[in-house]
C-alpha cells in the first residue's frame, strides 16, 4: 500500500484513540506496590548474593549479575513510569519512588524523564530524532558528509560501540552533564545536579561501608549489563526497517506512535522482566498508561495492533544492519544497500 493512503488510513481508523486508552491510564497503586516489591526486593537479594559470591567464583558473580541487570531493568522502567506520571495516583509518590529508582539505575530522574518526554512528542521527528533516541542520518545527510563525518557515523553506527561504548558513555557521563537544554530548563539542571550528588553520595557510602572493590565491581557490572539492555530495546523499538521518520512538517502523532514504534513479540517471562516496554507502539501512543496495563489495552483492543510492526527476538537481531534512512522508500537501510543504490545513481 502506498504510505500515504497507509498512513492517512491509521489516521481515520484511530480517530478515536483517546477514548480507547483513557480507561487504561488509571493507575493503580494495588499493582504498583506489587510490582515494586517483585523489582526491588529480587534485585536487593541477587545484590547481596553477588557480593557474597565474589569470595566463591567470579564467574558466579557475573552470571547472577546477569540476570540480576534485568531486575534493574524493571527498576528502571518503573522510574520511566514514574517520569510520565503514570506509575501511581499521586504526583508526590511518583517522584519520591522515581528519585528512589534513579540510585539504582544511575539515570537522574528529573532530567531523565524531561528529555524522555521530549521523545515521546517528538518520536520520528528527523530534525530533533537524536534527543532521546538512537540518531539516525537520512540517506541525504549521509551522502552530504565528509570523509571524516562519514567514519565518524560508521564508527558510531558499528554494534560494538552502539550497544557496549555507548551505554556506559550514556548513564557514566551523559547524563552527568547538562547536555541538553531547552527553554526554562534551569530547574531541571538543577535538579540533574542534586540527583548526580545523591547517586554520588549514596555509592560513596556503600563503598566506605561495603569495600569500595566489592561495592564498585558488582553495581558497575549491574550498570553496565542494563545500559546494554535498555540500548538494545530503545534500538529496536524505533529501527525497524519499515518505521516512520518524517520532517516537522509531514509528521503526524499518531502514526509515528503505530508505525514509528514496534511491538516487540518476546516469551512471557521476558515481557515481565522488562515491564511490558516491548508494547512499545501502546506506550507511545499513550504515555500515561503505566507498564502495568500495556498488555491488557494491546489485547482489549485488536485495532492498536492493525498496523504495528510485529518483531521477534530473532528477527530483531537482522536489525542491526540498519543504518540509514532512506526518505525515498520510507524504510531504515543498511550501509552496503546505500553504496548500491549510489552506484545505481551513478551509473
Amino acid at each position: 500500500m502506498d504510505h500515504i493512503k497507509l498512513n492517512q488510513e491509521i489516521v481515520e481508523s484511530l480517530k478515536n484513540w483517546k477514548e480507547i486508552v483513557k480507561k487504561y491510564q488509571e493507575p493503580d497503586n494495588k499493582k504498583a506496590t506489587i510490582q515494586l516489591l517483585t523489582s526491588f526486593l529480587p534485585y536487593l537479594g541477587l545484590w547481596v548474593l553477588m557480593y557474597f559470591s565474589m569470595r566463591w567464583s567470579i564467574f558466579i558473580t557475573i552470571g547472577l549479575g546477569i540476570i540480576n541487570a534485568f531486575f534493574l531493568v524493571r527498576i528502571f522502567i518503573i522510574q520511566h513510569d514514574c517520569g510520565h506520571q503514570s506509575f501511581m495516583k499521586s504526583r508526590k509518590l511518583n517522584n519520591i519512588v522515581g528519585y528512589i529508582c534513579s540510585v539504582f539505575s544511575g539515570l537522574p530522574y528529573k532530567y531523565w524523564a524531561r528529555v524522555h518526554n521530549f521523545h515521546h512528542a517528538h518520536s520520528g521527528v528527523l530534525e530533533t530524532i537524536d534527543i532521546g533516541d538512537i540518531p539516525t542520518l537520512t540517506v541525504n545527510e549521509f551522502r552530504k558528509l565528509s570523509r571524516w563525518g562519514r567514519l565518524k557515523y560508521k564508527t558510531w553506527r558499528n554494534p560494538f560501540i552502539t550497544f557496549v561504548i555507548a551505554p556506559s558513555y550514556y548513564i557514566g557521563l551523559s547524563n552527568r552533564l547538562p547536555i541538553f537544554k531547552f527553554k526554562n530548563w534551569k530547574k531541571e539542571l538543577w535538579n540533574q545536579f542534586k540527583n548526580n550528588v545523591l547517586i554520588v553520595g549514596v555509592y560513596a557510602l556503600l563503598a566506605y561501608l561495603l569495600g569500595w572493590k566489592q561495592f564498585l565491581f558488582v553495581q558497575l557490572f549491574l550498570v553496565f549489563v542494563f545500559g546494554i539492555i535498555a540500548f538494545w530495546f530503545f534500538y529496536i523499538q524505533h529501527q525497524h526497517e519499515h518505521s516512520y521518520k518524517q520532517w516537522q512538517d509531514n509528521w503526524n502523532y499518531v502514526v509515528s506512535a503505530i508505525r514509528g514504534s514496534s511491538y516487540y513479540k518476546l516469551p512471557k517471562f521476558f515481557q515481565w522482566m522488562t515491564g511490558n516496554i516491548g508494547i512499545h507502539h501502546i506506550h507511545h501512543l499513550s504515555s500515561l498508561i503505566p507498564n502495568y496495563n500495556l498488555e491488557k489495552c494491546m489485547r482489549e483492543n485488536t485495532i492498536l495492533n492493525k498496523y504495528v510492526t510485529v518483531v521477534t527476538f530473532w528477527e530483531s537481531l537482522k536489525m542491526m544492519s540498519h543504518k540509514l534512512w532512506d526518505e525515498e522508500r520510507q524504510k531504515m537501510i543498511s550501509f552496503k544497500e546505500y553504496y548500491q543504490l549510489e552506484k545505481v545513481r551513478f551509473a
